[in-house]
C-alpha cells in the first residue's frame, strides 16, 4: 500500500461539536444549521483525481460504532476508499483513547508501513514531529473552510508527488 490518508471525522467533515443520542445516533449539536458529513462530498472531489490514496479512519466514531458501522456513515465514493482504522478490536479502547491522536496515527504508521501518508485533523495535539503530514482542519468549516481547502488540495499534490 503506498498512499494512505488518515481521516478524522469531527472538525473535519462536519463541525467538532458532535453529540450522539441513545437510540438516535450522531447529530452536530452546534452550530445550529449544519449536519453530519455535510463536507464529505468536498472530500471526495479532492480525491477524485487520486483513485490509488486509501483511508484509514482515524476517528473516535471506531471506538464507538465499530469499524464496519463507522463506514457506513460515509458517502459510497468515500467508504470504497477504507482499508482499516488506527483503532481495532484487539486493541484495549481506554488505553487506546488516551492517546493523542498523532500518537495513534504513528502507531498505525508503523504497523502499516504506507511509502507516503497524510492526516486531516481538528486537533493539533501529538504531530509535532511530523507537522508537514497533517492538514489542520477549522473546527466548524472542516475542510470546507477555503484557508484549509487550499491547504489540503496542496498537500495532497504534494502527497502524491
Amino acid at each position: 500500500m503506498s498512499h494512505v490518508l488518515y481521516l478524522d471525522f469531527d472538525g473535519v467533515l462536519h463541525p467538532e461539536d458532535v453529540w450522539a443520542r441513545p437510540r438516535r445516533g450522531p447529530y452536530v449539536r452546534s452550530p445550529h444549521g449544519h449536519q453530519l458529513f455535510e463536507h464529505a462530498e468536498v472530500l471526495g472531489d479532492l480525491l477524485e483525481p487520486y483513485p490509488a490514496v486509501r483511508v484509514v479512519l482515524s476517528t473516535s466514531w471506531v471506538c464507538r460504532y465499530g469499524y464496519t458501522g463507522t463506514v457506513r456513515f460515509l458517502p459510497h465514493r468515500l467508504a470504497r476508499r477504507c482499508i482499516g482504522a488506527t483503532y481495532h478490536s484487539a486493541m484495549r479502547r481506554d488505553p487506546f483513547a488516551q492517546l493523542l491522536r498523532g500518537t495513534q496515527v504513528l502507531g498505525d504508521v508503523r504497523r502499516r508501513k504506507p511509502a507516503q501518508w497524510l492526516a486531516i485533523d481538528d486537533v493539533d495535539e501529538g504531530w509535532s514531529t511530523f507537522r508537514d503530514q497533517v492538514v489542520l482542519t477549522h473546527p466548524v468549516g472542516g475542510i470546507a473552510h477555503p484557508p484549509v481547502f487550499e491547504t489540503l488540495r496542496d498537500a495532497l499534490e504534494r502527497f502524491l508527488e
